[in-house]
């Protein structure tokens, strides 16, 4: 026996048998410049679906709703070419503390191991539109960066290739953080009194981790919220919590841009398309 298949039915089967493309754009330096590339359908229904976790995680302020997912505005996408993982160019996260709309600034793909195991795919996203950003076009690439960091809102929006779990997430952060520290010591740029300081928020920041599963392309947001008159800066893990301090707080950020960099080809991207900016 056959079915007959509604009208909207059979543009559903329709749709999904036809092949199309879909348009990306980069916009930052207000050029726009269009690549076809393949689709990939579904993109939003993961990054929606994997967003929806458990009210009784909720974290400190500023509130990020569980119930709400960042936004993704229609295809205006990039993707990273090693994973083929997309990015939204323009990242609005809804909150109760009004969020600022968040740029993205580059792509690149994490690998660990001498097989150069593809781990995730991180995206740098920043607040561009931030008055408080007087950048010289002259300054270095790496000036830039750490300009964007210590006075600015910045996201690192992190998406696993592969199923993963948060505590494998969790050692890499450590162990970056860990290099940090003993890398600004040798510079004479972290004496032993803020060492000790910063136990306490590296402790804070290692509990937040839950030690289950990460499924495969499920997004994991780290927000840096802008720097404010006599408070410490403020660190939230979207959905696990938040901690605050001046000094994990943007080196958690600075970390993917130190030397080669956690992921070389975030960097190489992100300071590709700083190149033009600045005043």
């Amino acid at each position: 026996m056959f079915r007959l298949l509604s009208p909207s039915s059979r543009r559903l089967v329709s749709m999904q048998r036809a092949p199309f493309t879909t348009t990306i754009r980069r916009s930052l330096h207000g050029r726009t410049n269009a690549v076809r590339l393949p689709a990939r359908p579904t993109k939003a229904l993961l990054f929606g679906s994997a967003l929806v976790f458990s009210a009784a995680m909720v974290f400190t302020l500023p509130t990020i709703h569980l119930d709400a997912e960042a936004v993704v505005q229609n295809e205006d996408t990039t993707v990273d070419s090693a994973t083929s993982i997309a990015f939204p160019n323009t990242l609005r996260i809804q909150s109760k503390s009004p969020l600022p709309e968040f740029t993205l600034v580059g792509v690149g793909v994490r690998t660990v191991s001498f097989l150069s195991v593809k781990v995730y795919s991180v995206g740098f996203y920043a607040d561009l539109s931030n008055p408080n950003l007087h950048i010289p076009k002259s300054a270095s690439p790496e000036e830039k960066i750490e300009h964007i960091v210590k006075n600015t809102a910045c996201v690192l929006r992190i998406v696993p290739t592969r199923s993963t779990s948060y505590s494998h997430l969790r050692d890499g952060f450590m162990r970056a953080l860990q290099a940090q520290m003993v890398l600004l010591k040798k510079r004479g740029l972290l004496t032993q009194e803020e060492e000790f300081e910063v136990q306490s928020p590296l402790r804070k920041l290692k509990s937040m981790f839950p030690n289950t599963a990460m499924a495969k392309h499920t997004p994991l947001e780290v927000i840096l919220l802008a720097p404010e008159p006599k408070q410490t800066r403020t660190l939230i893990l979207r959905d696990l919590g938040a901690l605050h301090s001046d000094w994990v707080s943007p080196q958690f950020v600075l970390a993917y841009f130190e030397g080669g960099g956690l992921s070389p080809p975030l960097k190489k991207s992100v300071f590709a398309n700083l190149e033009h900016f600045g005043e």
